[in-house]
């Protein structure tokens, strides 16, 4: 479970994830609202509207399995009845709800799946679920950029574990002569990859973008299909490695390898474009 907060028409609104779902903090919304209502009151009299539950009871039983249908018909047929009440713990307890739950603690308050969320959005101001929706869309696109950006460090980091592990067994067996020089071989080692992927080493690199290089490398900056293929080589040259090749060996074979995967995958990529293309029309 993760936490994150947006900020929309200057109200803090929290959202936490469960199993892939988001869910918004509906409490943090009552704050657009003047007067002496409570959050929790503002939300009572949203639940008992019928409106409100045909809504929160059709969604319930389309994405939960265990959703109470005959406690659910019992509050629907006292929906807008003056005497009738509803808190979204009653409503959780006896229908097995899952869109909407209350948390206490940090990041308290009343949470609902993005979709109730929304709705509920529209019962407190138009405008304001116009810029909640902006502004998740937003975060969304955002998580979505830096999830790329993991999967790409990912794809180089374990198998680079490999790759290393290779160096010191079989190319420095003698400790104490490498002791301190570990980090020069295995740049070393590295930079026949990255001579083979980028035409450059990272020092040369280095030079030559010094601003980029603050805070990042090269491989930070390739494609996916650089990095998919980098890692390829990575278990690659730790089997050559194995077998005894020396640089020069190594570097015509993996260079042959890399030749041959980019041209493979950036073919596929050209066609799977070229037939989005054709879809378009």
């Amino acid at each position: 479970m993760s936490n994150k907060i947006i900020e929309v028409q200057n109200i803090k609104v929290n959202i936490t994830n469960i199993e892939d779902n988001d869910y918004i903090c509906i409490s943090d919304f009552t704050k657009i609202k003047e007067g002496k209502s409570t959050s929790d009151d503002i939300i009572r009299n949203w639940l008992r509207n019928r409106i409100t539950l045909e809504f929160l009871g059709t969604w319930e039983s389309i994405y939960n399995p265990n959703f109470n249908s005959v406690e659910f018909d019992g509050f629907r047929k006292n929906a807008g009845l003056h005497t009738f009440t509803l808190s979204v713990t009653e409503w959780c307890e006896k229908t097995n709800a899952i869109g909407i739950y209350s948390k206490r603690g940090k990041y308290g308050g009343t949470y609902a799946h993005k979709d109730i969320a929304f709705e509920f959005a529209s019962a407190i101001s138009p405008v304001f679920k116009l810029y909640l929706i902006k502004e998740f869309e937003r975060l969304k696109q955002l998580e979505n950029q830096n999830r790329e950006w993991d999967i790409k460090r990912i794809l180089t980091k374990n198998n680079y574990l490999i790759h290393t592990d290779a160096i010191k067994n079989y190319i420095l067996p003698d400790n104490d002569f490498y002791k301190n020089k570990e980090w020069l071989k295995y740049a070393e080692e590295a930079d026949i990859l990255n001579v083979i992927i980028f035409k450059t080493t990272a020092k040369k690199w280095r030079e030559l973008n010094a601003d980029l290089a603050k805070n990042s490398n090269v491989r930070d900056y390739a494609t996916i299909n650089e990095l998919t293929v980098l890692s390829n080589l990575e278990s690659h040259n730790a089997e050559l490695i194995k077998e005894g090749k020396n640089k020069e060996e190594r570097f015509e074979i993996l260079n042959a390898i890399a030749k041959y995967q980019l041209d493979v995958l950036n073919n596929a990529e050209n066609i799977k474009l070229l037939g989005n293309g054709n879809n378009k029309e």
